[in-house]
């Protein structure tokens, strides 16, 4: 059965009813929809949303959530648990799932996610490694524009960059329109050396992978946590945030090495949602238009801004204060290692392959 039809099946949202039953009562004043009428359009023909059942909807997941995980710590505010609700199609068992991978993920890598606020990554901020441009694509999207040689890796270890990378994501998806849009992400590989590449081993990619997995869910992409299963089962998914497109640009040759790392733990269909440009920036202008990128990217939106973004984040302080910096139980009884995606693994299990892919980088560049 196809996932749509799973949907359909299993979301009581989308269950028919009959004649005589009365529509349900107007939403409260606690949540307050920030979708345009073409959004929540969209919402409900690609995410099957229905704007007056949606509260309905998430309090159900609210009490499959206390009378299942009772002892999960996480916010059950509307707005939060509609994130899921969104990038499960309003299915309430895979959302509870998505609910629950999400926090198994955030306690199997404390380096990562322990602390995550944007005061203590001031440095990684202030390299311009990362920044989200400050117009959509045509279809909504924001643009994360991610340069790895911007980071020296002497300063501060690879971790602080994916840090950086999940807190951007955190305040992106808290907007409505990103929940429904997505995001696209265009990385510029200019200068990345061989040096730079070494510290992207198999234990940090099999981590990366475990949290942000990229899946193909129709005609659309999904930043999402993996299992790191066989091709033929279903990935447990923990992020739930839609990646259009992820383009590439100034790729030298060590990429292949790179996107060596990462292939076996990507479909096919997934791999082919990269676009490789090198340096011909009319490929790239051809899906990003001009309009909206910077000129170092031969678009028109003037010299790309790193501080605009910077500071959006260092004004979230407060929020990420709340969500990330408080203590957690030391070991949830419903987090324990069954539940945890095989992607987020020990150090040692990876020496063998980390030699193995050392090879394959220096051969390719």
């Amino acid at each position: 059965m196809s996932e749509e039809s799973d949907s359909l099946r299993t979301s009581p949202s989308v269950a028919s009813l009959s004649e005589n039953e009365l529509p349900p009562p107007p939403e409260p004043p606690g949540y307050v929809c920030s979708l345009t009428e073409d959004l929540v359009t969209k919402a409900r023909e690609e995410l099957q949303e229905k704007p007056e059942w949606r509260l309905r909807d998430v309090q159900a997941l609210r009490d499959m959530v206390r009378k299942e995980y009772p002892n999960l710590s996480t916010s059950l505010d509307d707005a939060f648990l509609l994130r899921f609700l969104r990038a499960r199609k309003f299915d309430y068992d895979r959302a509870l799932q998505l609910l629950v991978n999400y926090h198994s993920c955030r306690r199997s890598w404390p380096e990562v996610f322990n602390n995550l606020k944007p005061s203590a990554l001031k440095d990684v901020l202030a390299s311009g490694f990362l920044t989200v441009l400050p117009h959509t694509d045509p279809r909504g999207c924001h643009v994360v524009c991610i340069r790895p040689d911007r980071w020296i890796p002497s300063n501060y270890p690879i971790t602080e960059n994916i840090r950086a990378i999940y807190l951007t994501l955190e305040k992106l998806i808290q907007s409505e329109e990103t929940q429904v849009n997505g995001i696209v992400i265009l990385a510029d590989y200019k200068g990345v050396s061989l040096s730079k590449a070494s510290h992207f081993g198999p234990f940090i990619a099999k981590k990366v992978i475990g949290i942000l997995q990229i899946q193909v869910s129709g005609s659309r992409v999904w930043i999402s946590v993996s299992t790191v299963r066989s091709s033929g089962e279903e990935k447990k998914d923990g992020f739930p945030i839609r990646i259009k497109a992820v383009h590439v640009v100034n790729e030298p040759r060590i990429f292949k090495g790179i996107f060596a790392i990462i292939k076996p733990f990507l479909k096919e269909k997934i791999a082919n949602r990269f676009f490789l440009h090198g340096s011909d920036l009319n490929s790239l202008h051809t899906n990003l238009p001009r309009s909206i990128l910077p000129k170092e990217y031969g678009g028109m939106a003037g010299e790309l801004d790193t501080a605009t973004w910077n500071a959006v984040l260092l004004a979230s302080e407060d929020d990420f204060v709340k969500e990330f910096c408080q203590p957690v139980p030391a070991c949830d009884s419903i987090l324990g290692q069954t539940l945890l995606p095989e992607g987020l693994t020990s150090d040692a299990q990876c020496d063998d392959s980390l030699r193995a892919v050392k090879s394959q980088l220096y051969s390719c560049y």
